[in-house]
């Protein structure tokens, strides 16, 4: 069941968050959980991580795009559980815990929504919220 505060703002460095709005991604790991369930804007942070760009090509025999956006929300998903290392196999090597946000309905946004990302999980301000629906509204 979605928050009826609305949607949730979850930071995330490149290659990463590309792997996760493209659905390639289905689980993200963190040190902390949350009882927060629904709708998830995936934010690129700043930082590109290049050997997480070589891990991704090694392991995963994925071809990450020359230019990744970042400072941005460039799609959305749903947060639809939060696992533990119990669960890890079901993830495969994406699953590095100890906790993993299990993510599905990946897609991304057609234009990047520009946006300072934060710490944790966080409420979208307005404009960034009516932009990212109104891309989504399109899409229908």
């Amino acid at each position: 069941m979605a928050s009826p505060l609305g949607p949730r703002v979850l930071s995330i460095q490149q290659p990463w968050a590309w792997a996760i709005v493209s659905g390639r991604k289905k689980v993200e790991n963190r040190s902390w959980s949350t009882a927060y369930r629904g709708p998830l804007y995936i934010h690129a942070s700043m930082k590109i991580d290049r050997v997480a760009i070589k891990w991704l090509h090694r392991r995963m025999r994925l071809a990450v795009p020359d230019q990744l956006p970042t400072g941005a929300v460039i799609g959305v998903c749903d947060l639809v559980d939060v696992v533990t290392r119990s669960h890890a196999r079901r993830f495969g090597k994406w699953f590095f815990g100890p906790y993993g946000f299990v993510l599905a309905n990946a897609r991304p946004l057609h234009r990047r929504v520009p946006m300072k990302g934060r710490l944790g999980l966080f409420h979208p301000s307005g404009s960034v919220a009516r932009r990212v629906r109104t891309q989504l509204r399109r899409r229908r």
